[in-house]
């Protein structure tokens, strides 16, 4: 079995398509990017005890019995959402911590433990729900499923990258969209099991975890056994590498434990957590704030939020869930232009576009407001939504270009610790200071204003960064004996 996993068996015969690589990379992709959709398990899980209506815990249980034990009581939405949190703290961190092991063991056994590691998370939150045990959930699906996350995501990025010298930024979009278009699948599916298994005694959320556990490892499993490593010196046929080399693109290669040392590093971690942070602040409020904005205009009825009967708030919530789809397919679409963009404009030309217009839109959303123009607030989120996913699927394509390939997948795995710092800043950003704002008695439909206007001001130190970009110094460059000994022990020099 760890024969079949071992890298020196994935190097590609001759006349292999390349076009192959990305379809199992996306396969991945798509399993670990219902990640985004888990909020579709809130609901029921919070109703796991009562089935039909949440059951309180008695008023005199103490706060550490009410939060862990929760005897005969369901758990809160809130308790339910750390599981949120920890995905993407152990996505960042795990791929920090096993890039390098990725390197060397390649990309087939990465997604192997990654399939290992999601599905298996599944199957211990399913057994929480059926011991209604909070700790099992946060073990499953927080931690060994964050780790599944982080190894998953940049289990191809070094083999795509390898496999397309010639189109780094389009090869690595059609893989992240994935990422960003797993909750469309997943979210439905989700749905349709839970109402297919849920009886009298049971929400059905333990069982479609055990069900959607085995799907995503066959599939995942699936998707790693269908990638394949270049034979060193491969290049596509009929190309060659430009004879004068792009500045901002390098011919040379950085080891993985000195691109920390480099500023570039730190600029682009920078980068990334502006944009990411900026991004999920928009994710997080998108659907509350057109709710709040426009209330009854939504339904051509002339009254706010505040004022509308519970039927119309369901309608309004209704309209807010279709807005939501509407930017998850936006971000999907943006990881895949943008990033085929990049390959003909260049990564930092592409990054300054997000920033300089996006500080834009985001500066322009509280006008869309105050006009009272839906098609133009929805017109500038769906634009944000393909910038902020763009940047995903830019970003291994520019630490392509400025570290080399040798260490690109886990110099990327470092990288992610920016989306696991922004996975908290966004969002506490965002709630904090519109609490903050209805504290102080602004109305709620001008409350995310302040907000806005924050998150245009990470974009303008991304900005920064992104300007500050120059070439890496040639004394981070490995020697040409480093790089030798590195692909032997990456078994890049051998294959069958």
């Amino acid at each position: 079995m760890f024969d079949v996993l071992a890298k020196e068996r994935t190097v590609a015969g001759p006349g292999f398509n390349r076009w192959l690589v990305p379809p199992a990379a996306l396969a991945i992709h798509l399993c670990i990017g219902m990640a985004y959709g888990f909020s579709v398990f809130w609901l029921p899980l919070s109703q796991s005890v009562g089935v039909t209506a949440p059951v309180a815990c008695p008023a005199d249980l103490d706060w550490f019995t009410r939060l862990i034990v929760a005897p005969g009581c369901d758990w809160k939405i809130s308790t339910l959402g750390w599981m949120y949190t920890l995905f993407f703290v152990y996505l960042g961190s795990f791929a920090a911590i096993f890039g390098g092991w990725l390197e060397h063991a390649g990309p087939r056994k990465a997604g192997f433990v990654a399939a290992c590691c999601w599905g298996g998370g599944f199957l211990i939150s399913a057994l929480g729900v059926h011991l209604h045990e909070i700790r099992l959930l946060w073990l499953g699906s927080g931690v060994l499923g964050g780790c599944g996350l982080g190894l998953g995501y940049i289990s191809p990025v070094s083999t795509l990258i390898k496999w397309f010298p010639d189109k780094r930024g389009m090869a690595t979009g059609l893989a992240i969209a994935g990422f960003g278009g797993g909750a469309m699948i997943g979210s439905p599916l989700a749905d349709l099991l839970m109402k297919h298994f849920r009886t009298e005694v049971s929400v059905g959320v333990w069982e479609t975890f055990v069900t959607m556990g085995i799907i995503y490892f066959l599939c995942m499993t699936a998707g790693a056994f269908g990638y394949r490593v270049p034979p060193l010196g491969w290049k596509p046929k009929g190309w060659t590498p430009p004879a004068a080399q792009k500045a901002m693109i390098t011919t040379r290669h950085v080891h993985l434990y000195r691109a920390p040392n480099t500023p570039q590093f730190w600029l682009l971690w920078g980068v990334l957590c502006m944009n990411v942070s900026a991004g999920i602040g928009v994710i997080g409020m998108a659907s509350p704030m057109l709710q709040e904005v426009f209330g009854g205009r939504l339904i051509d009825v002339d009254l706010g939020f505040a004022a509308l009967a519970g039927d119309q708030r369901q309608l309004l919530a209704s309209i807010g869930a279709g807005f939501t789809g509407l930017l998850s397919l936006f971000n999907i679409v943006g990881r895949i232009f943008w990033a085929s963009l990049s390959d003909y404009i260049g990564r930092k030309r592409t990054y300054l576009v997000f920033f300089a217009f996006g500080m834009f839109l985001y500066a322009s959303t509280p006008y869309a407001g105050q006009i009272g123009s839906v098609a133009l607030f929805v017109g500038i989120f769906c634009l944000i939504l393909t910038m902020y996913g763009g940047g995903f699927a830019t970003v291994p394509a520019y630490l392509a270009d400025m570290f080399g390939t040798q260490f690109v997948g886990a110099i990327h795995g470092r990288l992610l610790t920016a989306w696991s710092t922004a996975g908290i800043l966004g969002p506490v950003l965002v709630n904090y200071i519109r609490e903050d704002q209805l504290a102080r008695g602004v109305a709620p439909q001008a409350a995310y204003n302040t907000t806005l206007y924050v998150l245009a001001a990470l974009l303008l130190i991304g900005l920064v960064c992104n300007a500050l970009m120059r070439p890496v110094d040639g004394k981070f460059h490995m020697s040409d004996a480093e790089l030798d000994a590195e692909r032997r022990l990456a078994h890049e020099l051998a294959g069958r």
